[in-house]
């Protein structure tokens, strides 16, 4: 339970529900980016976010640990429960716990001028996790085993990250994720700026990482979407056109403007 979050907790879900997202309606300004959406996530399942550029996608993942509110014309209105906490009940949210909980990886890699080890080290320091240093050691090496890194750096932990590969920048992001224990993983297009290959690995991730956390994933990548998600939503204008099933969504969606999307004959 991410019972940190807040002082108290509101409403119960449902045991197959790690997120409800309830009546969200969330503008920039005056533009209505977000309208009256309602989406339940599955716990230790991927959750794959789709629809044309500027449908809202990102905007919905970012409100999940609140980074909208870094952007001071975004407004928020409706509810987010994870484990049953209400994440906008402002007065009681302790959005360091949250964002700790409920880790984000960004569409292009960004490791910290910092070392391997510094970069993984850093949120277990911050939030006082280790002990010592042999405790943060085994933090270290557990996140990059669970990042499917270890064996690539474990003889260079004290060089740049900057000398990785696109590939390894990303999956050292992710260790840097995992390294303070969070329950939710928000992923933002974090393939589209790899090659095949390294795409190809951090699918194997994310469906690895999927029997420890919850994941949700932004992508324009139906192909990705297809192998690797549980569960798709289809975006446009800023609405939830249709949510179901990955295999009902590309396989016989409802709606005439998901089929169109999933085939390729627009977005």
């Amino acid at each position: 339970m991410v019972t940190d979050i807040m002082q108290k907790e509101t409403l119960t879900l449902d045991g197959s529900s790690k997120v409800n997202i309830r009546n969200l309606n969330i503008w920039y300004g005056d533009s209505h980016a977000i309208i009256d959406c309602n989406l339940k996530i599955r716990k230790n399942n991927v959750t794959a976010l789709i629809g044309p550029s500027g449908c809202g996608k990102s905007t919905l993942l970012r409100s999940i640990n609140r980074m909208n509110d870094f952007i001071d014309i975004c407004k928020t209105k409706g509810s987010i429960n994870i484990d049953g906490i209400d994440i906008y009940q402002t007065a009681n949210t302790n959005v360091n716990n949250l964002r700790k909980s409920v880790g984000m990886v960004f569409q292009k890699p960004n490791p910290f001028p910092k070392s391997i080890y510094e970069n993984v080290a850093y949120g277990p320091r911050l939030h006082r996790m280790a002990e010592g240093t042999l405790e943060l050691n085994r933090i270290v090496e557990t996140s990059l085993k669970k990042a499917a890194l270890w064996d690539e750096v474990k003889d260079r932990l004290n060089d740049s990250a900057f000398g990785l590969s696109g590939g390894q920048q990303q999956r050292l992001c992710i260790a840097r994720t995992i390294a303070v224990d969070p329950q939710i993983i928000l992923l933002d297009e974090p393939c589209s700026a790899l090659d095949p290959i390294s795409t190809n690995q951090i699918e194997e991730l994310i469906l690895e990482l999927k029997k420890s956390y919850t994941i949700v994933m932004v992508t324009h990548n139906m192909q990705q979407a297809k192998r690797i998600s549980d569960t798709t939503a289809y975006f446009h204008l800023g609405e939830i056109v249709e949510v179901g099933s990955t295999k009902k969504i590309f396989g016989n969606p409802n709606h005439r403007k998901t089929k169109s999307y999933v085939s390729g004959e627009f977005g």
